[in-house]
């Protein structure tokens, strides 16, 4: 991607919430990337960034194997953050004394501000922050002035206002911290000096230049799925090359109730796009037969989508290129994307993917999050009954079904998830909700219908909210709508005779349950 006048550049240190701090500056319009803590000074360089955030990181600066940058950053000039761990890492280079913490502190604590000025520019005395951390500042480098403190952390925040280095031992880039965004906003314009030239036009104008320039005169498959991050992606991909770009839509028959018909009316009858249906529900039933595994039926999953591709593309030429909706929550929960992170559990579209795949990969969305893929969406004119559409897994059905995957179970999900979505839709919930769906489970209850006993499935109804994908909180759905769609599914759906409700947050929890 081209170098942008104004940003801020991020090393990350393997921190869950790095690109959150990304998200956050590029809400300001301006343009910020991240690299891994292992960037060279001269990849850092080249960047040309006008400041410089070291992420926070699951490890302890005196662990034998801690990441550590390239400290050569803190000669460049310009101004940097470092946040949790990056504030540890500034404190070890510089000569103070990190101490694991008597009582270590996660969640919310009360900050009292002690120099109102700089990052905390506008801000009161106090300021509720969200922390994260077993080790804190037991004593600042020679030259850093402590600006904040928590009962727990005397050295909540710190500067050096000779070397522009501040350091914050909380996070202000989640939710909640609410002055987070004032603070970011402060080291972005009043402290880095940058201006707000960065938008989604501008992305889309990057995006469409680099796609030409990749692809050149080859032709290009998409993995369509009719979700908002593969519908975007496609409409992307078929403005930067138009007829060199073919979608392949395969049923896999773990779609919602539908879905299949929708799709190719949506963008084979009125989108005019080149698309290749391809029903193979049989085959994936096949390869799933037996398979309990969540991670296994994840890379079965992938593992056939790319077998098809394998073949779709054999019956073209000089198909070198496959399209892929891939967000960042994504490739976070899979690999290790840019730092040291931890892997929670694999993404059909990142981990089921052989090593020996035959086509170079376009992931425009990779490091984006899906408000602002809706935000491409509108800027490309993509219908809005498709951006507004919540969230649909890759591996469809077959995530939500626990225990075995059969044609059986997929078309009793189907019934009772269709239900789901039409009650929320009719509650006027839909829009507002993240994530609304139906679960299986590999359990069967005792009931009673009429005079006779029943013996059937289990469902759990999900429904969250949430910003990015990253975190969610179960919603509060009204008794009366929670009571229609249990009563609608349990008389409607032969073969369900109980309904439950998952009142689980990520974290702990996943917002789908495999």
């Amino acid at each position: 991607m081209a170098v942008h006048e104004d940003n801020i550049l991020i090393l990350d240190f393997g921190s869950q919430y790095t690109q959150l701090i990304a998200r956050r500056i590029r809400e300001f319009n301006v343009y910020s990337e991240i690299l891994p803590c292992t960037a060279t000074l001269d990849e850092i360089k080249s960047k040309q960034p006008k400041g410089i955030i070291l992420s926070g990181g699951p490890s302890s600066v005196y662990a034998k194997d801690a990441p550590k940058p390239d400290f050569g950053l803190f000669d460049l000039g310009v101004p940097v953050l470092g946040i949790c761990y990056g504030m540890q890492l500034i404190t070890d280079h510089f000569g103070g004394h990190v101490a694991a913490a008597t009582h270590r502190e996660f969640g919310r604590a009360e900050l009292t501000i002690d120099h109102a000025a700089g990052l905390f520019d506008t801000l009161g005395g106090h300021s509720t922050v969200w922390m994260s951390h077993g080790d804190r500042i037991d004593r600042q480098p020679e030259g850093f002035v402590p600006i904040a403190h928590t009962a727990n952390a005397p050295v909540a925040a710190f500067w050096n206002e000779q070397r522009r280095v501040w350091g914050l031992q909380f996070h202000p880039e989640v939710v909640h911290t609410p002055d987070g965004t004032t603070m970011l906003e402060n080291f972005a314009f009043t402290i880095s000096g940058c201006k707000p030239s960065w938008t989604m036009s501008n992305f889309v104008e990057s995006e469409i230049a680099r796609i030409r320039e990749q692809v050149g005169a080859s032709q290009v498959i998409c993995a369509l799925s009719g979700g908002v991050d593969s519908s975007v992606a496609a409409v992307l991909v078929h403005k930067a090359i138009g007829d060199q770009l073919t979608c392949v839509f395969v049923n896999n028959g773990l779609l919602r109730k539908g879905e299949a018909e929708k799709v190719v009316a949506t963008f084979r009858d009125h989108m005019g796009m080149k698309l290749v249906f391809a029903d193979e529900a049989d085959r994936f039933m096949k390869r799933l037969a037996g398979v309990t595994d969540p991670e296994q039926k994840r890379k079965i999953i992938g593992n056939v989508f790319i077998d098809i591709f394998d073949a779709e593309a054999a019956k073209r030429d000089d198909v070198d290129f496959l399209v892929q909706g891939t967000l960042y929550p994504d490739v976070i929960e899979s690999i290790s994307f840019k730092g040291p992170s931890a892997t929670i559990k694999t993404h059909h579209n990142v981990g089921g993917l052989p090593e020996d795949m035959k086509f170079s990969l376009i992931e425009p969305f990779r490091e984006l999050f899906k408000d602002e893929v809706r935000a491409i969406g509108r800027e490309l004119g993509v219908p809005h009954e498709i951006i507004s559409r919540q969230p649909f897994p890759g591996p469809g059905l077959g995530i939500r079904i626990l225990g075995e995957v059969t044609a059986e179970r997929v078309a009793l999900l189907q019934e009772a998830d269709a239900i789901v979505l039409e009650e929320v839709k009719a509650a006027g919930l839909y829009e507002s909700i993240w994530q609304s769906f139906a679960v299986l489970l590999p359990v069967k209850s005792v009931g009673v219908m009429g005079d006779e006993r029943t013996y059937e499935n289990a469902v759990v109804l999900r429904a969250v909210n949430s910003v990015d994908g990253m975190t969610a909180d179960w919603v509060h759905l009204p008794y009366d709508l929670l009571a229609n769609i249990s009563n609608r599914i349990i008389n409607e759906v032969r073969g369900i005779n109980r309904v439950c409700y998952d009142i689980s947050s990520k974290p702990p929890g996943t917002i789908e349950w495999e």
